[in-house]
């Protein structure tokens, strides 16, 4: 019995280390600087580019920003953002929401899209 705690303890520290590192906010801040930062702004009041102003996007609604032409496709889906449905889209942004006008491959890696949320989430609280 002893040694089934010894272990469960074990694979619970690895497993929740394992998962603050495949959150790693500074891997998520390089990873938007080279993949979103050209087209998207994260600061309150901040532009609207190519690209809408992220400020405050956990929990708001697809297609409501501020002083952003969404598509009709965008505004339609109505999907609240949080990491899961985040994750889903900036994986494949045309798979997951056909007929969107975002003119992006998606991020592929695992740990890239994991960081990039994680950094969104706290870059704009």
């Amino acid at each position: 019995m002893r040694n089934w705690i010894g272990v469960a303890s074990v694979l619970a520290v690895g497993l929740s280390a394992s998962a603050a590192s495949a959150q790693d906010v500074a891997k998520g801040e390089r990873v938007f600087a080279t993949q979103c930062k050209a087209c998207h702004t994260l600061q309150r009041g901040g532009a609207t580019t190519t690209g809408p102003n992220l400020y405050r996007i956990m929990g708001r609604r697809s297609g409501t920003g501020q002083g952003y032409g969404y598509s009709e496709v965008m505004r339609r889906f109505a999907i609240e953002w949080n990491d899961a449905t985040l994750a889903a889209y900036l994986r494949d942004p045309k798979a997951d929401m056909p007929g969107t006008k975002k003119v992006f491959a998606g991020i592929k890696q695992r740990d890239q899209l994991a960081d990039v949320i994680a950094y969104l989430k706290e870059a704009t609280k």
